[in-house]
C-alpha cells in the first residue's frame, strides 16, 4: 500500500463515524452471491417491507486494519470474524457469507481506503465494519429472499473516553442485556438496542458502562455493556463467564491465549458469581472496539467494590494489552492462527 494520507489529526481522533471514499457491496439473489461492487455512496435504498427493519434480519461484525512500524497494513483475524458471521447467518436465518468473500471484501475496502488509516504512532486504526441486511419484502414473519452485504471502514480513536485507564461500571439489576436462550450469542443489533437505556443511566451517573447479570438468576456477571467481562484472581487465573447467551468475543479468546501461553496464566472460563469480586485483584472489559478497559470497580447495590485500583492499571492487565496490542500493531511476534 502506498503512503499517500489524509490530512487528519490522528492522535486526536474519536470512537464515531468520519466518511471515507468508499465501500464494497455485494447482493444475494436467486439463492446466490453476486459479484463485488465498490460504491462511494454512503445511502442504501431500501424496501419499506424489508426484513432488516421489521423482523430483524441484520447482523454485523467489527474489526480493525493496522498500520504497521514495517509499512504493511494488518488485519487481526479476518476469518475469525467471518466465521463468526456465519453462525449469526445461522442463528437467524440468513444466507451465510462464504469466508473467502467476507476476507476479499475486507482486504479490497481497506485497500480502496488506504489514506484513511492511521498512522503507526498515533494508536488509532481503521475501523472496518461488515453488516448484513434483509432487504426482501416482507409483511409476514418470515426470512427474506434477497439480502445485501456490505462493508464500509472509519478510522477511530478509543472507543472509551478514559482511554487505557481504569474506570468505574455499575450494576443496574432492572434490565437484561439478552433473553437466557434468545439471540445473546449472535452479533445482532437487537442485542446492543437493548443496551441503549441502561447504558444511558449508567453514564448519567457518571460510570463508564453497565455490567449485566446473567437473565435467569441474576447471581453472575455476564457482560459488559459493549465488551465481554474477564477477572484476573491472586493464584493467577485469568477468569471469563461462560454462557450461552454471551456473544464469542474474538479478542477474549485471543486474551485467553496469551494469558496462557505468553503470561502463564491458568484461563478459566465459568460462572462469575457477583458475590465473588473479591477474588479478583484485577478486572477489564475487552472487545475489538475497546481492545481493554480496565475496570476500577463495581458499584453494586450500595457497595462499591475497587479491584487493583479505582484509577490505575493492573500489572497484569497491562502486560495483556501491550501484549495484545504489540501483535496487532506488528510489533510482536503473534502466535499461530
Amino acid at each position: 500500500m502506498n503512503d499517500v494520507m489524509k490530512d487528519l489529526d490522528w492522535s486526536n481522533l474519536s470512537f464515531g463515524y468520519m466518511p471515507t471514499d468508499y465501500n464494497v457491496r455485494c447482493c444475494y439473489r436467486n439463492g446466490k452471491w453476486g459479484e463485488i461492487e465498490v460504491c462511494s455512496d454512503e445511502y442504501i435504498k431500501l424496501h419499506m417491507a424489508a426484513t432488516c427493519l421489521h423482523y430483524g434480519q441484520e447482523a454485523f461484525e467489527g474489526l480493525k486494519a493496522y498500520r504497521c512500524p514495517d509499512g504493511k497494513v494488518r488485519v487481526f483475524r479476518v476469518e475469525e470474524n467471518a466465521a463468526r458471521l456465519q453462525s449469526t447467518c445461522r442463528g437467524i436465518l440468513m444466507p451465510e457469507v462464504p469466508i473467502d468473500l467476507f476476507v476479499e471484501m475486507v482486504k479490497k475496502v481497506v485497500r480502496l481506503n488506504q489514506e484513511y488509516i492511521p498512522t503507526y504512532e498515533s494508536g488509532a486504526t481503521l475501523y472496518v465494519r461488515p453488516l448484513l441486511l434483509g432487504t426482501g419484502a416482507q409483511v409476514g414473519v418470515h426470512p427474506a429472499k434477497e439480502y445485501m452485504f456490505l462493508i464500509f471502514v472509519t478510522p477511530v480513536g478509543p472507543y472509551f473516553k478514559g482511554g487505557f485507564s481504569a474506570n468505574p461500571y455499575v450494576i443496574i439489576r432492572d434490565y437484561d442485556r439478552s433473553a437466557p436462550l434468545g439471540t445473546g450469542k449472535y452479533k445482532v443489533g437487537g442485542n446492543y438496542a437493548a443496551s441503549l437505556l441502561p447504558g444511558k443511566m449508567a453514564k448519567s451517573r457518571h460510570f463508564s458502562d453497565v455490567i449485566y447479570l446473567d437473565p435467569s438468576t441474576h447471581t453472575k456477571i455476564e457482560e459488559v455493556g459493549s465488551a465481554n467481562f474477564f477477572g484476573i484472581t491472586a493464584d493467577n487465573e485469568f477468569v471469563t463467564p461462560l454462557s450461552p447467551s454471551i456473544l464469542p468475543s474474538i479478542t477474549k479468546y485471543s486474551l485467553l491465549y496469551l494469558a496462557e501461553h505468553r503470561l502463564g496464566l491458568k484461563p478459566v472460563e465459568g460462572d462469575v458469581p457477583i458475590d465473588s469480586l473479591d477474588r479478583f485483584v484485577e478486572a477489564g472489559a475487552c472487545g475489538t472496539a475497546a481492545v481493554i478497559s480496565p475496570i476500577g470497580g463495581i458499584q453494586h447495590g450500595d457497595d462499591f467494590h475497587v479491584f487493583y485500583s479505582e484509577t490505575e492499571v493492573g500489572p497484569v492487565t497491562r502486560k495483556l494489552y501491550d501484549e495484545l496490542t504489540g501483535i496487532q500493531f506488528g510489533d510482536i511476534e503473534a502466535p499461530e492462527g
